[in-house]
C-alpha cells in the first residue's frame, strides 16, 4: 500500500509524536508498504516561539498538492492539526478523497496554559478538523471516552510500542547521587507539570532528563535537582534504567511513551490517575497512580523491576504499526468513484 503520511511534527523535534511516527514508518517499510512523508522540512518554515529549532510550516498547499498528485497514494493519513495537516485536509476535501486522522496532542489544554486561549475555541477547531475523517485514531480507551464527551466520533484505538532491546534493565550506578533516584523524563514545558515533581519532598536525588523553555527558571528555583538536558538513544536508555522510580507528573498527555520506556527498563512509575497512565498501568503492580504524587513515588519504590519489564514486553512497535495500517481507509471519492484502491 502507498501511504501519504502528513505531519507538522518531525525531526529535529523530540517528542512522543515524532518517536511514534518514526517507528511506525520504519515498520511499515519493513512490512512492504511505501510511505511518502510530508513534514515541515518540505515547506517554508518560521521558528516556533520558545523552540527556535522547530519550524512552523506555512504556504503548504502549493507544494503539497503536486507531491500528492505525483505519489498517487492509496491512503492519506493526517497525523496533526497544524498548517501541513490543514493543507492536506483542504486538498482531500476539494477532491472528495477519504482520509484518516489521529489525535496525538491536547493542544487546547496547552494553549490555555500558555496563552490563556479558551478551550471551547480550540476544541471547536479540533472537532472541525477531525469531523470529516473516516476514522480518528486515538491512543487509549480513556482518551476515546474523554473525547467522545467533547463531541468527537468515529474513533478507533491506535496504541503505542516500546523498543525493549534499547530500553532494558541496566547498571544503576550510571547516575551519581544519593539513592533513591527519582527521575522525570520529557520536555521541560509548562504543560508537562514538571514543577509538581520538583516540589515533592522525597529522599535521595531528583533528576530531570530533558530540556525546554522553562528549564533555566526551574534550575534556578530547584538547585538541588540535577538537570542533564535532552538525551537520546543509548544515553537516554542508560539514564532511564539508572533511576529507581520514574515520576510522570503530566495531566495532559494522551499516552506517555516514557512510561513504557521506564517499565521496559525495569523502573516503576509514579503518576497522577490521568489518561495514559490509567490505560498503561491500571491495577498492575508496576506503578502507583494517585492524586498524592509524593506518596505514589514513595510507594513505587516497593515494586519489582521484573514485573515492570514483563508488562512492557506486551507492547511492540510492530503491533502498533499493524494496528495503524488496519485503520487506514482507501482514498476514494465521496461520490463512490474509486481513485486508488488498497
Amino acid at each position: 500500500m502507498k501511504i501519504a503520511l502528513i505531519t507538522d511534527a518531525w525531526h529535529p523535534q523530540i517528542n512522543g509524536v515524532v518517536t511514534t511516527l518514526t517507528h511506525t514508518m520504519e515498520i511499515l517499510h519493513r512490512l512492504g508498504h511505501t510511505v511518502e512523508l510530508c513534514a515541515p522540512d518540505r515547506f517554508y518554515t518560521w521558528p516556533c516561539p520558545g523552540y527556535p529549532n522547530v519550524g512552523l510550516a506555512f504556504l503548504c498547499g502549493p507544494r503539497l498538492r503536486p507531491t500528492l498528485e505525483a505519489f498517487k497514494p492509496d491512503a492519506i493519513h493526517l497525523a496533526s492539526e497544524g498548517c501541513v495537516g490543514f493543507a492536506a485536509r483542504r486538498y482531500c476535501q476539494e477532491r472528495g478523497y477519504h482520509y484518516t486522522t489521529s489525535f496525538h496532542t491536547r493542544f487546547p489544554e496547552y494553549f490555555k496554559m500558555r496563552i490563556g486561549l479558551p478551550m471551547w475555541i480550540s476544541y471547536g477547531y479540533m472537532r472541525w478538523f477531525h469531523s470529516e475523517s473516516t476514522r480518528v485514531m486515538v491512543t487509549t480507551e480513556s482518551m476515546q471516552t474523554e473525547l467522545s464527551k467533547k463531541g468527537f466520533d468515529r474513533m478507533v484505538i491506535w496504541s503505542r510500542g516500546v523498543d525493549t532491546d534499547l530500553y532494558r534493565p541496566r547498571d544503576k550506578h550510571f547516575l551519581p547521587g544519593e539513592r533513591p533516584i527519582f527521575a522525570y523524563v520529557g520536555r521541560v514545558v509548562i504543560e508537562k507539570n514538571v514543577e509538581d515533581f520538583l516540589k515533592l519532598k522525597l529522599p535521595g536525588t531528583k533528576y530531570v532528563v530533558g530540556d525546554g523553555p522553562i528549564r533555566v527558571e526551574l534550575e534556578q528555583k530547584y538547585p538541588e535537582a540535577r538537570f542533564v538536558g535532552f538525551q537520546t538513544g543509548e544515553a537516554l536508555a542508560r539514564h532511564m534504567a539508572a533511576a529507581d522510580v520514574m515520576v510522570f507528573p503530566s495531566h495532559t498527555d494522551t499516552f506517555g511513551l516514557v512510561i513504557l520506556e521506564a517499565l521496559a527498563s525495569g523502573v516503576p512509575v509514579a503518576a497522577f490517575p490521568a489518561p495514559g497512565p490509567i490505560d498503561i498501568i491500571g491495577n498492575a503492580p508496576i506503578g502507583v497512580l494517585s492524586a498524592d504524587l509524593q506518596q505514589a513515588a514513595l510507594d513505587a519504590l516497593k515494586l519489582k523491576p521484573d514485573d515492570c519489564r514483563r508488562h512492557a514486553l506486551n507492547y511492540s512497535w510492530e503491533h502498533s504499526a499493524r494496528q495503524f495500517a488496519s485503520h487506514l481507509t482507501p482514498m476514494v471519492r465521496i461520490n463512490g468513484e474509486t481513485r486508488f484502491e488498497s
